[in-house]
C-alpha cells in the first residue's frame, strides 16, 4: 500500500493555521527522507503561496510531489505550471454534495470529471482522482464515476465528513471488487468518530493501493488518519514496513510538527514521550526483566526511545534488578539502603539509577 501524506495541505486548512510557504518545503524534504512515496503540500489555486511551494519541491524529491484541484481546466492549469509529478483532482460523488456544495447533475458531474482526466493525461501527467464523500454514495453510482475515468492513475474513495466506522468501510469495499483493480483504488478518511487509523487498517486488509495519512493525524476537523500510527500498526501486525524508513519515522514527525509549530501530547499514541515510560515500582521490575512484557513495540525501532523512571515508587523487585546490573551483591540491607537512596535522590532514569547504586554501594 502506497501512501500520500497530506499534513501540508490539510493542516494549512485547520482553523487559525497559515504555515509559511518555507514551513512546508523543508516539511515535505523531512517527508522525502522518510521515504513517503507521495507528498501533497498544496492546493495550487488557492495563491503564490501553494504555487511556489510545489514549484520548488517539483523534481527535487523522491517523492512525486503532488498538486491538488478542482475538476476545472483553470484550476488544472495552475497546477500544471507548477510542474508537479501529479495532479489530482477531486469531485463529489454523494447527491448531497453535488447539490449542496457543486450544484449539477450527476451527469454534468461525470461530463467534468472525464473531461479533466483527458486534459491531465494529455499533458502527459499522472491523473489521481479523488471523489469526496464516497462513502455516503450508493454502489451503483460509484461504480458509474469508476468506469468513467478508466486511465486514471488512482480513484480514492474520501469519507469527507468521518461518518465510517471498520465495518461499513470494509462492506463498501467488498462490493468495489471486481468493479476496479484495488492497486487502483485509495481512501481518505477522517477522524470525527474516531475511526480515521482503523478505517485505514481496513482498508489496507482489503488490499487497496493506496492511503492519504498525516503526521498526529493533522487535518480539518478532528483531522486525519495518523501516518505514524498506519506504519507501526503494519509493520508490528505483519512485518511491512511500507516502504518507509522506520527507524526515522518518530524524530522526523516531531521534527516536522517543530517547523509547523504544531503541539501533540506526551500521551499521543507512537509520538508521545510518555507511551514509553515506566515508573511504577511493578511496571519498572517487569520491564528490567524484559521490555515486551509491557511494551506493544520496541520504541527504539521507530526511532524513539523507553524512559525507566526509579524514585520513591520503585520496589525491592526492582532494586534488585539495578544493583545486579550494576555488579552489586542485592542483599536485604543493600536492597533497603538503595531504595532510601532512591527515594531521597528521585526521580532518575535508568543510567542516573546504575551510577547511584555504583556510587553509594559499589565496592
Amino acid at each position: 500500500m502506497n501512501l500520500t501524506d497530506v499534513t501540508l495541505r490539510e493542516g494549512d486548512q485547520m482553523p487559525g493555521r497559515s504555515f509559511t510557504a518555507d514551513e512546508k518545503i523543508e516539511s515535505a524534504h523531512a517527508l522525502d527522507d522518510l521515504g513517503i512515496p507521495y507528498i501533497q503540500p498544496g492546493f495550487p489555486v488557492t495563491g503564490e503561496k501553494d504555487q511556489r511551494v510545489v514549484s520548488e519541491l517539483a523534481g527535487t524529491t523522491d517523492a512525486d510531489i503532488v498538486a491538488l484541484a478542482r475538476a476545472l481546466e483553470s484550476d488544472i492549469d495552475v497546477a500544471l505550471d507548477t510542474d508537479a509529478d501529479v495532479v489530482e483532482i477531486f469531485v463529489s460523488a454523494s447527491d448531497k454534495h453535488l447539490e449542496h456544495l457543486l450544484g449539477m447533475s450527476r451527469a454534468e458531474m461525470l461530463s467534468m470529471l472525464g473531461e479533466a482526466v483527458d486534459y491531465i493525461r494529455a499533458h502527459d501527467r499522472p491523473a489521481h482522482v479523488t471523489l469526496a464523500d464516497a462513502f455516503r454514495t450508493n454502489h451503483d453510482q460509484l461504480c458509474e464515476i469508476i468506469a468513467t475515468v478508466p486511465d486514471a492513475e488512482f480513484i480514492s474513495l474520501a469519507d469527507s465528513v468521518g461518518v465510517r466506522t471498520p465495518a461499513t468501510v470494509r462492506q463498501y469495499l467488498e462490493r468495489l471488487d471486481g468493479y476496479i483493480n484495488f492497486d487502483r483504488l485509495g481512501v481518505h478518511f477522517h477522524d470525527d468518530m474516531g475511526c480515521a487509523t482503523a478505517n485505514a487498517l481496513t482498508a489496507y486488509y482489503a488490499g487497496v493501493g493506496k492511503v492519504d495519512v498525516s503526521i498526529a493525524g493533522l487535518g480539518e476537523r478532528a483531522g486525519n488518519s495518523a501516518l505514524e500510527e498506519v506504519i507501526v500498526a503494519c509493520s508490528i501486525e505483519h512485518g511491512d514496513n511500507l516502504g518507509i524508513d522506520s527507524s526515522k519515522l518518530v524524530p522526523i514527525c516531531r521534527s516536522v510538527l517543530d517547523t509547523l509549530g504544531e503541539e501533540y501530547g506526551q500521551s499521543k499514541a507512537v509520538l508521545g514521550a510518555a507511551i514509553a515510560e515506566h515508573e511504577s515500582g511493578i511496571h519498572t521490575a517487569a520491564m528490567l526483566s524484559d521490555p515486551a512484557t509491557l511494551e506493544s513495540f520496541d520504541p527504539e525501532l521507530f526511532g524513539g526511545q523507553r524512559r525507566l523512571v526509579f524514585g520513591k515508587p520503585t520496589g525491592e523487585s526492582s532494586a534488585r534488578h539495578l544493583l545486579q546490573r550494576a555488579g552489586i551483591d542485592p542483599d536485604a540491607e543493600t536492597v533497603t539502603a538503595y531504595l532510601n537512596a532512591l527515594a531521597a535522590k528521585g526521580p532518575l532514569d535508568l543510567e542516573e539509577a546504575l551510577l547511584l547504586a555504583e556510587r553509594e554501594h559499589g565496592g
